[in-house]
């Protein structure tokens, strides 16, 4: 830090009984009353550089020896006036980057200009700040910082504005390098004087950086100082990124508190410190939020929507909130399911998570490229034998055309997994309406699902935590999932989900009975029995004929159930447990036949559905009395 000398005396002050006096030879005959506290000077050495006591004597009647001035609104409070009132005796000062902004309003309050005497106060200062101050990083960040105590002061004088444009030339000359940083001062002496005092250079053996320096600055001093940062254009938008990132954390901590704040009010009080508070939370996200850099990546989607979080938590403005699902849907892709799940803070709604604005974000990521374009048709016979040069440089230039779209495929592949994992942590929502569940999941174009694996788990949650769904809602539900998508593990566990619809089970088997058929080298005609099942399951008023076993149809329906129960099929395994079930009814056909007949009637659950299997292969194997 830099610092400069003024004046030679020794300092004389002192205090009697509350009062500041100078020892001198000479009787004092100015009282000057500075916001309560009172100074016993002499005229001559003040009012020979300072033009305002001047005219302030001259407006006062002289009644006895001591002429009283009184300075209420002075700058800088005591502090500053005694510097200056030791300046004009000729005593010692030290003026550095902590007391300069101070001295030099109070300065100009005394308004000790060069016109009233050669080489005053005012001079020295501005010599001092230009030459000295400006020059050094850790000064100037010091200097800023003390100007908000000024305010208009300040802003008048041009200290503040002159410390931005120091600050930020300095960045813009060096914007990734550690060398500016503060934290090198905090840790050795780098003491330099402006008028020949010792001089010690620290030399750094740590790295800093200039971002963790203007993170201390309130966030009006911050937002200028950015803005002249930025707009200078040298400095790479994913630094402009991390140093945001690097503010937020350090004035934006545990904003969870004020989630269920107005709660925990008592008092009118609390209620206005709790405003206040929220206000100032308010302003400081809108203003990061401003700042943030247009290009894609410069900033985290972690970070974007941990912002958004806060967001909900003061309840910025629509305009912010809208902002900043615009950016994540940008880069969507890069967000984890935790980033996703934001807190529901309105009124209006009981669900746990702002599902709205998820939507948003998926809605902005949709619009942001289309799906690959398929490559142009052509014969591996004729490729080899007719590739040329030129049609390598056609086929090479239409790669390059698809990079973008194939990128643009890729993203929607991983936000697809996003969304499924998302829905899985929503579902257990008890007030998440079936509406805005499936609104979330149709968001997503249905070639990103490579599987529905995830997407069962979801539905299969789902169900479980809103049980009062009825039977055409579990069908609206379930209409969303493609059981040819399924593996097996989710196959087999869906096959016993009773939560399921029966229609969405006998898809999910035949599906398991396909790929079996498949595995073995011939792909199996679906059951005729499972087709009557669906056909009654489509049509419930419709008598169930075609679960009799006429001679018209038997020869297929048992090569039917023979196929379901064949060793090579999956779904096998699924149905011996059902099919021991009723093992006792194979000893008496009367009793199989009323039996049968009672499971038909049952309600369209899977194990109403399982019995109608198990009793059709029966009917087929024994003689019907």
């Amino acid at each position: 830090m830099k610092f400069m000398k003024l004046g030679s005396r020794p300092d004389t002050f002192y205090t009697t009984e509350a009062v500041r006096s100078v020892s001198s030879e000479v009787s004092s005959d100015l009282i000057v009353q500075v916001k309560g506290n009172r100074y016993l000077l002499h005229k001559f050495p003040l009012l020979s550089k300072c033009l305002r006591l001047q005219r302030l004597c001259s407006e006062i009647p002289k009644t006895s020896q001591h002429q009283t001035v009184q300075i209420p609104d002075f700058p800088g409070g005591v502090e500053a006036f005694e510097l200056c009132a030791k300046f004009c005796y000729g005593i010692t000062i030290t003026l550095s980057a902590y007391n300069i902004v101070s001295v030099r309003c109070a300065a100009e309050y005394l308004q000790m200009t060069e016109d009233v005497e050669k080489g005053n106060l005012i001079y020295k200062l501005e010599a001092f700040f230009n030459s000295c101050v400006l020059h050094g990083w850790s000064d100037s960040i010091i200097t800023l910082q003390s100007t908000k105590a000024f305010g208009i002061w300040a802003e008048d004088l041009g200290i503040t504005s002159r410390c931005i444009d120091a600050i930020a030339s300095k960045v813009l000359a060096h914007p990734s390098k550690v060398s500016l940083s503060r934290s090198y001062t905090r840790r050795g002496r780098d003491d330099i004087s402006c008028n020949g005092s010792e001089i010690l250079i620290h030399k750094p053996t740590t790295k800093g950086w200039w971002a963790e320096d203007i993170a201390e600055f309130g966030i009006d001093l911050y937002w200028r100082t950015m803005i002249a940062i930025k707009s200078g254009g040298k400095v790479p938008g994913n630094l402009i990124g991390d140093a945001l990132r690097i503010y937020a954390s350090r004035w934006l901590p545990n904003l969870s508190k004020y989630m269920n704040i107005e709660k925990e009010i008592e008092s009118d009080h609390e209620l206005d410190s709790t405003q206040v508070i929220t206000s100032k939370h308010k302003l400081l996200l809108e203003s990061i939020i401003s700042l943030l850099p247009a290009e894609k990546g410069a900033v985290s989607s972690s970070f974007l929507l941990k912002l958004l979080k806060a967001v909900n938590i003061v309840k910025a403005s629509s305009s912010t909130k809208m902002e900043l699902a615009r950016r994540v849907g940008i880069q969507l892709e890069d967000a984890t399911v935790n980033d996703l799940l934001i807190p529901s803070l309105s009124h209006t709604s009981d669900t746990i998570y702002d599902v709205d604005v998820v939507r948003t974000i998926l809605e902005q990521f949709m619009l942001q490229g289309q799906s690959p374009p398929t490559s142009p048709p052509r014969t591996r016979r004729n490729f080899e034998r007719l590739r040329s040069r030129s049609a390598e440089n056609v086929d090479f230039n239409f790669q390059e055309s698809r990079r973008s779209s194939s990128a643009s495929h890729s993203s929607k592949l991983k936000v697809a997994k996003l969304v499924d994992g998302y829905l899985q942590e929503i579902a257990r929502d008890v007030n998440l309406p079936l509406s805005n569940f499936l609104a979330i999941a149709e968001a997503v174009p249905d070639f990103a699902r490579l599987t529905h694996d995830d997407l069962y788990r979801a539905i299969d949650t789902y169900l479980k935590g809103h049980p009062e769904l009825n039977k055409s809602e579990r069908k609206r539900l379930c209409r969303i999932l493609d059981c040819k998508r399924l593996s097996v593990e989710v196959c087999m566990h869906a096959a016993r989900n009773e939560m399921l619809p029966l229609r969405v089970v006998v898809q999910v088997l035949f599906c398991e009975q396909a790929r079996a058929a498949t595995a073995g080298g011939h792909i199996t005609e679906l059951p005729s029995n499972i087709k009557a099942l669906l056909s009654a399951h489509n049509n419930p008023g419709k008598p169930t004929a075609s679960f009799s076993t006429n001679a018209t149809t038997a020869a297929e329906e048992q090569l039917s159930v023979s196929g379901l129960k064949s060793p090579k099929s999956k779904v096998s395994t699924t149905l011996k447990p059902k099919l021991v079930e009723n093992e006792d009814l194979d000893e008496n056909g009367d009793e199989k036949s009323s039996k049968a007949k009672t499971l038909c009637t049952l309600p369209n659950r899977p194990k109403s559905m399982f019995r109608r299997l198990c009793s059709i292969n029966r009917s087929y194997r024994t003689p019907s009395h």
